[in-house]
Order: structure tokens, then C-alpha cells, then sequence
């Protein structure tokens, strides 16, 4: 057995070890959970942005990639520029599915570059609060409906368009189910990117939230394509009003709710239409009077979601440390 002596010849003095980084000793709110670990550098936001950018294109393209090999394989046929037709629900689906993926992309991130679970992008109890989800699903169903209902009631600003047409029980139902099980992750996969991922990228450098939220709003309707000025400013509204609804509750779930049922509503009442899931329009595309009734019910689910939050006590912050 060797034995260590302070005064040999061959003894060095030992390394220093680094000490281990500490997490912040005051309670956090969400849009500054990139520093929960305490290991944030200023560079960890930016290299994570470029992860989950990258990341998405990669997403797409697997999916893609997927859609030719299964294509070729069930031999579908091709148009005359030789792109895969699916059809309206099949392409639908495919546009879901590369969306929902970016949730994992997320946490990759969330791991690998700024080493912290992606429970700390969800809320700050370190995980979605499901039965606050389901209160939230609950607060937006109505709204989302009253929506829906209002729209239909509008009148077309082109015009009448022709009388929609049954779907048929089969496509309707093979509509429904790709809505049903994928819009729910898509939502939450764009709550994650802008209101979760962007908004806490930006409040590590930044304390006020109405810069934090900014931003990834702006970028949220960019994100949806140019359609039309009024469609432009409703999806802002809305990247706004979801971002501060974000950060007082402490959580993605009030979001995720409405953003869901704003998606599966519609989506869920075109595949009962024929042809209704081929569409290519999209919130961008919102006139002036869907604009003037968007933006009070997305406010008046903001406000009822608020005061629930504050009635029920729910924590928008991490908990505060306990003393040793």
C-alpha cells in the first residue's frame, strides 16, 4: 500500500476542482428559467436558438423524407411537377406531424446547450401542471367555440362562396382522427418554440416581461406567412397576449389551451367539409372583422384565466430555496 507524505520529493499540490454551478438563491419567474441551473453563459440562448432552428429544418425534412419512402413504397401517385399526392387530410397530416416534432427539438436543447430539462421550458414546477391544463382546456373551449360560431356567421369579404359538401363518413372520420392526435402536439410544439423556448431565451438577458414577450411574438406571426395586414396584427395580439399570460401564470398550460382548441375546432369542422382540410388559408389570412372579434375573446380568456390563476393561488414562480 503506498503511502502519501506531505514532504516528499514527487508531491504536487492538488488541482483545483471547479466549483459546481449553483442555482439562483431568489425564486425565478418563467421567462427567466434559463438561469434555474445557474450554469448560464450569454451564449447559451443564441447557440440553443440555432439548435432548435436547425433542428426544425431537420424535423421537416426527415418527414419529408418519410412521406417519399412511404410514397414509393404504396405507390401514390405524383402531379405533374412530381410532388406526392396525399391529399388534403394526408398532406394535413404531414404538415402536423413536422410541427409536433419540434418539441423534441426543444428538449435537445434544453439539455444539450443550456443543461436543463425541458420541464423548465414547460412551467416552473419543472413539468406541465396537468390539471391546470385541463382548467385552461376547460375556460377555452367556450371561447374557442364562440370563435368559430362568430366566423361562420360573418360574411365572406370575397363574396359568397360555393355551398360546402359532405366529406362522406370515411374521410370525415380518417380527417377527425389525424386532427384529433395531431393538432394537440402541434399547438403545444409552436407554445414551446415561441412562447416557452424564445421568451426564456430572451429573458436570460432581459428582467422586463414586455420585452421578453415581444419579440417572439413578432417572430410567431412572421412564422405563419403574410396574408393579410389584420391577419398579421391578430396573430401578434395573440403571441402577446399568450406571452404575459405565460409568464403570470408561471406556465405554458393557459397558452397550450387555447392554442389547441383554436386549431381543433376549425380544423376538426373542415374534415366534415369536402375538401375542407385542402385549404391553404391560415390565421394570417384574417380580415378586419375577424381581427375585431378575435383579439376581445382572446382577452376576455386571458382575463378569466388570470383570475382563476389567482383564486386557485397558482405559483408564477419557482419555489424559493429551503434554508440548510
Amino acid at each position: 500500500m503506498t503511502t502519501h507524505t506531505t514532504d516528499g520529493p514527487h508531491q504536487f499540490p492538488a488541482l483545483p476542482r471547479y466549483p459546481a454551478a449553483t442555482p439562483p438563491a431568489e425564486p425565478l419567474p418563467y421567462h427567466r428559467l434559463a438561469l434555474a441551473t445557474g450554469d448560464h453563459r450569454w451564449w447559451r440562448p443564441l447557440l440553443g436558438t440555432g439548435v432548435v432552428l436547425v433542428g426544425a429544418v431537420l424535423v421537416t425534412l426527415a418527414v419529408l423524407v418519410g412521406s417519399e419512402i412511404a410514397g414509393a413504397v404504396l405507390d401514390r401517385p405524383r402531379d405533374a411537377d412530381g410532388n406526392l399526392l396525399w391529399g388534403g387530410i394526408g398532406d394535413t397530416a404531414l404538415a402536423l406531424l413536422s410541427l409536433a416534432l419540434t418539441i423534441p427539438v426543444v428538449a435537445l436543447a434544453a439539455r444539450w446547450v443550456q443543461r436543463r430539462p425541458l420541464g423548465t421550458v414547460s412551467s416552473v414546477a419543472g413539468a406541465l401542471r396537468w390539471r391546470w391544463l385541463g382548467l385552461c382546456l376547460a375556460v377555452a373551449l367556450p371561447v374557442a367555440a364562440a370563435t368559430l360560431g362568430i366566423s361562420m356567421l360573418l360574411p365572406e369579404p370575397g363574396g359568397s362562396s360555393p355551398e360546402p359538401t359532405w366529406a362522406g363518413l370515411s374521410p370525415f372520420l380518417l380527417g377527425l382522427t389525424a386532427v384529433c392526435l395531431l393538432v394537440p402536439f402541434q399547438a403545444a410544439a409552436e407554445e414551446y418554440v415561441f412562447r416557452g423556448w424564445l421568451s426564456q431565451a430572451v429573458g436570460a438577458w432581459c428582467r422586463s416581461p414586455w420585452i421578453v414577450v415581444t419579440p417572439q411574438a413578432v417572430l410567431f406571426a412572421a412564422a405563419h406567412g403574410w396574408g393579410t395586414p389584420w391577419g398579421f396584427a391578430d396573430l401578434v395580439v395573440f403571441g402577446l397576449i399568450t406571452g404575459l399570460l405565460t409568464i403570470r401564470t408561471g406556465g405554458l398550460e393557459a397558452a397550450i389551451a387555447l392554442h389547441v382548441l383554436n386549431n381543433l375546432l376549425p380544423m376538426g369542422m373542415l374534415s366534415a367539409i369536402a375538401g375542407g382540410l385542402e385549404t391553404d388559408e391560415t390565421a394570417a389570412d384574417m380580415n378586419w372583422m375577424m381581427l375585431a372579434v378575435d383579439v376581445p375573446l382572446v382577452s376576455l380568456y386571458a382575463a378569466a384565466v388570470l383570475w382563476l390563476s389567482h383564486r386557485r393561488g397558482l405559483r408564477a414562480s419557482t419555489a424559493p430555496p429551503h434554508s440548510a
